[in-house]
């Protein structure tokens, strides 16, 4: 599968794989198949390398009042380092169900442990949801294993789960897969779940797709976003700007905003 040299860690475990390999100055982790579920570069462990994991840093396009983010999935930890480096003022949970890839994170992709700023818990994340409604500024699914992401996290029951589980404000995002011959239905299932306050944003060809979901109605102006976008852009090295440029040629929008409560 790959070239043995490159291979720096592999752990099996109850018939699953966690597998690390470093090309170029790059660490990937895989689990048990080709697929990269996070990527690191070495000598900046704190940065974003994939563009999907720099999509997943537009949340705060929308909004600045985030306080408590909750993940589900874990994977190297590249967004939840940057949130962790970048937005000192944000309380992260992150729930991952994989003894193994928590281990390997801490071990191989700095995420740091027994931070006060970043609770990593080993559970069942669905069930976490359903414990927990009302509890998160900020839900970000990022569930993939090597097959692909679990049926069980993209059933109508679970988006229902993740927009309980929102405070009143709270903005909901999942990174899909752009390929994924059932990604309309997942997307119908969240629109229905927000109440048609949802949003996509491809992050490359073919590549990931972010979804964004909304629990409250929400007034999105693209000329706020522009301007958000470059303000965010003297602080962090994300492309904001052709964020949000890929956000109005994927959503009906009137050029001037893409929803109201009167949607």
């Amino acid at each position: 599968m790959w070239n043995f040299k490159n291979k720096i860690h592999k752990n099996v475990r109850d018939g699953n794989v966690v597998e690390v390999i470093e090309v170029d100055g790059v660490r990937s982790l895989y689990l048990g198949s080709i697929t990269i579920q996070s990527s690191m570069r070495v000598k900046a462990p704190y940065a974003l390398e994939l563009a999907y994991s720099r999509g997943m840093m537009c949340f705060l396009l929308f909004t600045d009042q985030v306080k408590n983010a909750l993940s589900i999935g874990l994977g190297g930890g590249s967004v939840q380092k940057y949130l962790y480096a970048n937005c000192p003022d944000i309380l992260q949970t992150v729930v991952e169900i994989n003894p193994q890839v928590i281990n390997t994170a801490h071990s191989h992709f700095y995420v740091p442990a027994d931070e006060p700023r970043l609770n990593i818990i080993e559970a069942d994340g669905i069930a976490y949801l359903q414990n927990h409604p009302n509890s998160a500024d900020l839900l970000m699914i990022d569930a993939f294993d090597g097959q692909g992401i679990p049926p069980e996290f993209c059933s109508q029951t679970f988006f229902d789960t993740c927009e309980a589980a929102l405070k009143p404000d709270g903005i909901f995002e999942i990174n899909l897969w752009g390929s994924d011959k059932n990604f309309d239905i997942y997307l119908r299932r969240i629109e229905q779940s927000f109440n048609h306050r949802a949003l996509m944003m491809p992050t490359g060809k073919p590549g990931n797709i972010i979804v964004f979901g909304f629990k409250n109605a929400i007034d999105i102006k693209v000329a706020q976003l522009r301007s958000r976008a470059k303000a965010l852009e003297e602080t962090h090295q994300i492309d904001f700007l052709g964020f949000v440029d890929r956000l109005c040629d994927h959503n009906p929008h009137n050029k001037l905003q893409f929803f109201t409560e009167s949607l």
